[in-house]
């Protein structure tokens, strides 16, 4: 069964950039992996220091081995120094 992740990041004041690259790059990335079917970031509108990535993952296996990769692994030690705010990751469904 799919699942899709949503995740928040609310970074400091001035460390815009360096979240944004660093959400770049894991989408990058999370974009060759055979479990994922699909990866964006995305950036708040009214407040521009908030950040998401929204993932659809083929099983949660597949979810499961992403969060074991180099490249997660090294974004969430970069995102959690960036951050002013504890991020939020939620795992979903879909049910139509």
């Amino acid at each position: 069964m799919e699942i899709y992740i949503f995740a928040k990041f609310h970074v400091r004041e001035g460390m815009e950039g360096e979240a944004q690259k660093a959400l770049q790059e894991v989408v990058q990335a999370s974009r060759e992996e055979a479990g994922c079917v699909e990866i964006h970031g995305y950036r708040g509108i009214k407040d521009a220091r908030v950040y998401y990535i929204h993932s659809m993952w083929k099983d949660a296996a597949a979810f499961e081995l992403h969060a074991t990769l180099p490249h997660t692994v090294r974004f969430l030690e970069r995102i959690v120094e960036l951050c002013d705010q504890e991020r939020d990751v939620k795992r979903t469904e879909r049910i139509f």
